[in-house]
């Protein structure tokens, strides 16, 4: 099986909530901003850019707290994506120290529609497509103590 490599961002902000954001098109589909990791990029630099393009956030407004990972999941059915069966991601937690204002879910190649501050707890994992579903629980629990 080959994994793309990939990142995820879990913003937190001053309140404790977590950032997450409805998958363009897809109403209820709420998710981390993510992505792939590109050929000679490290994960940090593929988590700043990820973000930017993403949400409009910049490094300078969040500081990475931890890093967990990796988290393997398949696209399920056979299917293939660019070469790969599924993706191998490393997640993130970091402390958002901006300013929601500088949230952006309009950017040039958007992804998301929407976007909220949620306890962690409050997440749904009937939100996420079934084959995100193992990683998402792992996340929760390792990052948060949340058991899905």
């Amino acid at each position: 099986m080959k994994y793309r490599a990939n990142v995820a961002g879990i913003l937190r902000n001053r309140a404790g909530r977590i950032l997450v954001c409805e998958r363009l098109g897809v109403p209820g589909a709420w998710q981390f901003p993510q992505g792939g990791i590109d050929e000679g990029e490290t994960p940090e630099r593929a988590l700043a850019r990820e973000l930017w393009e993403e949400i409009g956030v910049p490094p300078e407004d969040y500081r990475i707290v931890s890093r967990r990972g990796p988290y393997r999941y398949l696209y399920g059915g056979g299917r293939i994506k660019k070469g790969f069966h599924g993706k191998e991601q490393l997640y993130f937690l970091c402390e958002f120290t901006g300013d929601d204002a500088h949230i952006h879910v309009e950017t040039e190649h958007p992804e998301f529609q929407a976007f909220r501050w949620i306890a962690p707890a409050e997440f749904q994992m009937s939100w996420l497509p079934e084959m995100k579903r193992k990683v998402y629980a792992a996340v929760f629990n390792d990052f948060f103590g949340v058991k899905f």
